[in-house]
């Protein structure tokens, strides 16, 4: 039943908002006139401004018609980090992309999404629900930010040719140069820039000369080269041949320290794998119960489209039932939703109290999964038919003093012989039993257990993984834990019980929201009670994706492995290995006194683009000559880094920075050279999706329009490949050229351009397993991969190009859905262990510290690198409001080039809850200052109901200075500032430095070494 209530609040709202949105006027006409507010509408179409269709379908026959006019091919999008697979309809004659929807063979974008085996005919009648009684079956879309960002191909602030600075380094002044003159100069060197002598990458590319003299760890000079990426688009693999391989730096990173990071690595924690990091996402369809905690479904969480369109049926035609826990309301929470969908309001940064609380009280109620949880070892596992197993009854030697403290007790520990080295895969883990330690078998173990085991080498003290959980959880109070995260105990202990109320058809998701000074340990313990209730590979638990078809390693082609290839070496840059693997720590432990050390090291964590940060200002571990950044802009992403700016700018610090991308944005733009790229439409590559998605799938992407980027003296169009292979050969570099590409009888083949590697790896998807069937002529006609056909059979062998032509005309290669799960179980099981306990956090010691961290998940009040909290620093009297930042499911910090959804979304206003609001006299339309330790913006304010109490939220995405927000001057030609794109604030300007670091840094997690953003300490004041 409709509420007047709410349409009033509504309406209200509404009127409010028009204090701070000029932007929305345009909005706002045509809402309240629609075509009669005084606006002809296009004469050349009878409704509105449709185009013609680009084809239609034969009622009677089925036979497809196409527009002769239009193209459709199936590629992907590129509008998030999601990657979704969709159909674009392009112009021909205009080489303009006119509209995007999904792609009904992907399971991204389409719901059941369609066999196959489908010819493309098919496809085009599934999605015209050419069927009696189909409706909206195969309906198969692309969200509002996908169907917008095709405007970045003709945005005209694109990078079209390569760019050289004049002036000094971030002046924002540049010329144009060709092609030849780049390469030349970045290989060769020299007075570049009449500032000095820089090296070029040939010098730098030395194998043999240490990156440090005395300390042969960090491998050799060529590691002074440094390579900052964005997310895997599909052409990482290209660019790590041509950087570790074949260049020989091991230093390659990219964004997800300052983007979902913690999420990732916590959840890694468990799973194993600090590297991969892998995770498991709910199985949304069947599941019965949810906790979205730091995400929303449909607004965020990747693969945000897929969640919302699982999430919104299975709670109006399933069983489910969900509660977002977040510190801020978004549109995951609905009125038709009913109690279905709830939201719980929650401190931020305080997940892990939450969590803990709830495994607290799962341990004072015995509601955890005891027979799963007994199973010691895969054998154990399979004999009790269960799908994964935990190491909960492996003992852990609790001895501080012993040399293997925090580490599992294996069978040499205790004299057993074994076959192999000790602590290798051979060297079992040991259970209790009545008879002392034994090792783990096939038969369930004791969960619980505390004592002291004798072995050839004296007494040990040892408990078992879950004991040592059971600690941790108990460690506190449910009221303290309550008074923490700002949720009444009553509402934890509903939490709990509602989540062990459905077997294993329950499931706690998180994916970015985790992004705060305890988010490493509120991500593990969050992921933990799926793991204590034993969802994992169940239908309605969790389940790791199916992954995909690989294009590098095939039955056709080794893109991998090449005559000549080098093996990159050496500690990495971001010190994401431990400390005592280095000549620093070998050197004061001589001394005596081994901790700290000069800086933090993360050794449970990936590869940190907000460490490298510091590194580069500070030279530490080593200086840097060159930094690559490509289609990244951590100087926008990293919060605080504003603080370490200036210092890259000096070319004495780093001495040659290149940008690669289609756009001048906040960190291109302190580059020495830009080299143009591609953009969406135009592009290669081969992905999969991150999770949520249980069948095999890559999406491929192909340039289904013709490139805008200047040519090379070749005709080659300048972009990310071709400018490596540029290099790469007058480097004379292993790995390019003639004779580059294995095929399967050892045949070398070439690689000279972009489409050597990319089709070459469309055959290996196809091939894999089962291959694909051959496309038939009616198949490359109606895809339009007719524009690369005779590229495809000039590159490949004759029984290989109509299997590739498959892979492009369908957008990829999708395993049909009847693959998701064999009875009740997922068909992709991750077999490796849950870890209760995991060795590696349980046994490191902080390098800025020489302290260990629990080895279980836990909840810790965020702290500096060297162990101080952060409100012993900062305390709450004086700082008494926590800032967040939200994602919003239309904009992001790459998306507000396109006009269409600056007129939906114009800027990002302060959202202040109402009981904030009040104390401080601020009504919606007031101009308010927000001031942390590290910064200080001005914004108008919007207060609101759906707030965290003492909590502001700071939609992401706007408040750039570069990207089109400043004025910038190609070959004497000013191009001004668009104030559009400069409109809003700009949360990261609040970061913070960590006030305890001797070499400046900013603030991140002790663990993960993941930014900060979330709970800032932070005043509000109106202005």
């Amino acid at each position: 039943m409709t509420n007047r209530r709410n349409i009033l609040k509504g309406v209200a709202a509404a009127g409010a908002l028009g204090t701070f949105g000029a932007g929305y006027a345009e909005t706002v006409q045509k809402l309240a006139k629609g075509k009669w507010s005084g606006k002809k509408p296009r004469d050349e179409h009878v409704v509105g401004n449709s185009i013609p269709a680009e084809f239609t379908i034969d009622p009677e026959t089925g036979d497809v018609t196409l527009n002769p006019d239009q193209a459709m091919s199936y590629t992907m999008c590129i509008g998030c980090t999601t990657m979704c697979g969709v159909r674009v309809r392009v112009d021909k004659k205009a080489n303009k992309v006119l509209r995007v929807a999904g792609n009904p063979y992907s399971p991204m974008s389409t719901d059941p999404f369609i066999p196959y085996e489908s010819s493309v005919a098919e496809s085009f009648a599934a999605m015209a629900q050419a069927g009696p009684g189909q409706g909206l079956t195969r309906r198969s879309t692309a969200c509002g930010r996908g169907n917008a960002v095709l405007e970045q191909v003709d945005n005209p602030r694109r990078v079209l040719k390569p760019l050289k600075r004049v002036g000094p380094r971030g002046s924002g002044q540049w010329e144009t140069i060709s092609f030849e003159q780049l390469v030349e100069e970045v290989v060769e060197g020299g007075d570049l820039f009449g500032e000095g002598s820089v090296a070029g990458l040939r010098e730098i590319r030395d194998l043999e000369t240490p990156a440090v003299e005395g300390a042969p760890e960090f491998g050799p000079r060529a590691n002074r080269l440094v390579w900052m990426n964005c997310v895997d688009d599909g052409r990482d693999n290209f660019v790590l041949r041509w950087l570790k391989q074949s260049f020989g730096s091991n230093n390659f990173t990219r964004h997800g320290s300052y983007c979902g990071g913690a999420y990732r690595s916590g959840s890694g924690a468990m799973f194993g794998d600090f590297k991969a990091m892998p995770h498991a996402k709910p199985d949304f369809s069947n599941a019965e119960f949810i906790i979205f905690a730091g995400t929303a479904p449909g607004n965020a969480g990747n693969p945000f489209k897929r969640i919302g369109n699982l999430v919104a049926k299975a709670r109006s035609d399933g069983n489910l039932n969900y509660v977002v826990v977040d510190p801020v309301l978004n549109n995951a929470q609905n009125g038709p939703s009913g109690e279905r969908a709830r939201w719980v309001p929650i401190k931020p940064g305080t997940d892990g109290a939450m969590a803990m609380a709830m495994i607290r009280w799962m341990f004072e109620n015995e509601r955890f999964n005891a027979t799963y949880l007994a199973n010691p070892s895969k054998a154990a596992a399979d004999a009790t038919g269960e799908t994964s197993w935990s190491n909960a009854t492996h003992l852990v030697i609790t001895d501080q003093d012993h040399p293997r403290y925090g580490h599992c007790l294996r069978g040499s520990d205790m004299g057993l012989t074994i076959e192999g080295e000790a602590y290798s895969d051979a060297d079992p883990y040991m259970v209790i039993s009545e008879s002392g330690p034994v090792a783990a078998g096939a038969s369930p173990a004791p969960l619980f257990h505390a004592g002291v085991v004798e072995t050839p080498n004296g007494a040990i003290k040892v408990k078992t993984a879950l004991t040592l959980l059971r600690e941790e959880a108990m460690s506190r109070e449910m009221s303290d834990y309550a008074e923490d995260c700002g949720i009444p105990v009553e509402k934890l202990v509903e939490l709990a019980r509602e989540f062990t109320s459905h077997g294993r058809k329950a499931a706690v998701s998180s994916h970015g929201g985790m992004m705060n000074g305890s988010g490493f340990y509120n991500a593990y313990a969050l992921m933990m009670l799926n793991t204590l209730i034993g969802n994992l590979n169940w239908k309605g638990g969790t389940m790791i994706a199916g992954g995909g078809f690989s294009e590098t390693k095939g039955p056709a082609y080794d893109l991998v492995n090449f005559p000549g290839k080098v093996k990159a070496k050496g500690l990495p840059f971001g010190r994401n290995v431990p400390y005592e693997r280095t000549t620093e720590f070998k050197t004061k432990k001589a001394a005596g006194a081994p901790y700290p050390a000069d800086a933090p090291w993360y050794p449970n964590a990936p590869g940190l683009a907000t460490e490298w940060m510091s590194s580069l200002v500070n030279g530490y571990p080593y200086g840097v000559e060159a930094l690559i950044f490509r289609n990244t802009n951590p100087i926008y992403g990293i919060p605080g880094v504003a603080h370490l700016v200036d210092k890259l700018k000096d070319p004495v610090v780093v001495p040659l920075i290149i940008s690669i991308d289609p756009f001048i944005n906040e960190s291109t733009a302190i580059s020495d050279y830009i080299v143009p790229d591609s953009v969406m439409y135009e592009t290669w590559g081969f992905t999969k999706p991150w999770g949520g998605v249980a069948t095999k799938a890559t999406c491929a992407r192909w340039p289904v329009i013709e490139p805008k980027m200047a040519q090379n003296a070749e005709g080659q169009r300048v972009g990310l490949e071709t400018f490596l292979i540029g290099v790469a050969k007058r480097m004379g570099l292993p790995g390019f050229g003639d004779e580059a590409i294995p095929d399967a009888q050892g045949n070398l083949h070439p690689l000279n351009r972009a489409e050597d590697w990319y089709l070459r790896g469309a055959v290996n998807v196809a091939m894999t397993g089962e291959p694909v069937s051959d496309a038939t002529d009616e198949d490359i006609e109606l895809s339009n991969v007719a524009r690369i056909l005779d590229d495809m059979k000039a590159t490949l062998k004759p029984e290989e190009w109509r299997k590739a032509a498959t892979i492009f005309a369908k957008g990829g290669r999708y395993e049909n859905i009847e693959r998701s799960y064999q009875g009740d179980k997922a068909t992709y099981a991750f077999n490796p262990p849950m870890l209760v306990w995991n060795e590696g956090l349980g046994s490191f010691r902080r390098a800025t510290t020489g302290t260990h961290l629990p080895g279980t998940p836990a909840w810790r009040a965020p702290e500096f690198s060297d162990g101080s909290k952060v409100h012993d620093h900062y305390p709450r009297e004086d700082w008494p409001v926590q800032v967040v930042s939200f994602k919003s499911p239309l904009q992001n910090s790459y998306s507000v080039g396109a006009k269409s959804l600056l007129r939906i979304v114009a800027s990002n206003p302060v959202n202040v809850g109402r009981d904030l609001a009040q104390a401080h006299g601020i009504k919606t339309g007031d101009m308010v200052r927000l001031t942390t330790p590290g910064g200080t913006l001005e914004s108008v304010a919007v207060v609101r109901d759906g707030v965290a109490p003492d909590t502001v939220a700071i939609e992401h995405g706007f408040g750039h200075r570069g990207f089109g927000a400043q004025d910038i001057t190609i070959d004497g030609t000013t191009m001004p500032a668009d104030p559009r794109l400069a409109a809003g604030v700009l949360l990261n300007d609040l970061g913070m430095l960590d006030p305890t670091r001797g070499k400046a840094g900013v603030w991140v997690d002790p663990v993960s070494g993941t930014a900060v953003r979330h709970g800032l300490p932070a005043r509000i004041e109106r202005i």
